[in-house]
């Protein structure tokens, strides 16, 4: 049996993640607060696993919040992620995010730059580096990079989408792609990786990209509620891609190339589909 310490006892992925495995008798999970300095004076050792999924997000970035981002996201990851190696425990599991790319548009391959734009961005990329530092023989580190996450209970972008498509009578319908990942799959393969003890860097993406268009449909057929989906609007709309951001992550294709995220690893995992994902998450 795997003992898995995981920080951040409100995290959104952690909690998932504990949901998921709580009767697996091959994981025992326990949380960690960071809420306090408390965290400070634990020992690690009785763990083989730390799963640290602590960290600042989904907050507007301001001049006056800059340093907390890369307090939370990269300095107590550090802290965190030494402790544990000097405590012995074996395997450092960490969510980054696609965001270290500093993309908004674009497919993201193995020649792509890191080059983050925002203060969220920028602190994971400084806790990646932070703790390849720390890699060693006998202490392995997991980056996972995974782009937007969605399900029962989430923050974010697809709350705001999933509200529309419960109010709007009319939306554009436009072929985008979009690498997203359903909670459940994102905790199947950080349950892959932590019984394997797998390390490096991880592409997560559901085996779909995804189309803003068809998700705002879904969610409505769920909700039973009919949307009409136009194309009329399309002109307009590209070119409001290329001058908005917020059009960009709504609209856009972002993606990770298929090749880039495939790990030979996670070929066994039995993936939910994207239609069976958003009826999940909308019940």
């Amino acid at each position: 049996m795997k003992k898995v310490l995981i920080t951040g006892e409100n995290s959104y992925v952690g909690n998932s993640f504990a949901e998921w495995v709580k009767d697996d008798s091959e994981i025992y999970v326990e949380k960690l607060s960071l809420r306090d300095g408390t965290w400070r004076n634990k020992n690690f050792s009785k763990f083989d696993v730390v799963l640290h999924v602590a960290g600042i997000a989904h907050q507007k970035e301001t001049k006056e919040n800059e340093q907390l981002y890369y307090q939370v996201n990269r300095d107590i990851t550090i802290k965190i992620a030494q402790m544990a190696k000097k405590d012995g425990v074996p395997h450092f599991v960490f969510l980054s995010s696609m965001s270290v790319y500093g993309m908004d548009m674009g497919v993201i391959d193995k020649n792509t730059d890191l080059n983050p734009k925002s203060y969220y961005g920028k602190s994971k990329f400084e806790a990646e580096k932070g703790l390849c530092t720390l890699e060693s023989p006998t202490f392995k580190v997991a980056i996972l990079r995974p782009p937007l996450i969605y399900g029962k209970g989430c923050k974010g972008n697809y709350v705001r989408l999933s509200k529309l498509a419960h109010k709007t009578l009319i939306f554009p319908k436009i072929a985008n792609k979009r690498s997203m990942i359903y909670i459940d799959n994102l905790s199947m393969i950080v349950k892959k990786i932590i019984l394997s003890h797998l390390s490096g860097l991880f592409f997560l993406q559901n085996k779909e990209y995804v189309s803003t268009s068809e998700m705002v449909q879904l969610i409505a057929e769920k909700a039973e509620r009919k949307i009409l989906m136009t194309k009329l609007f399309n002109p307009l709309l590209k070119l409001l891609i290329r001058l908005f951001g917020t059009l960009r992550k709504v609209f856009g294709d972002l993606v990770y190339s298929e090749k880039l995220s495939w790990h030979e690893e996670f070929n066994d995992i039995k993936f939910i589909d994207f239609k069976t994902s958003i009826e999940l998450t909308e019940e």
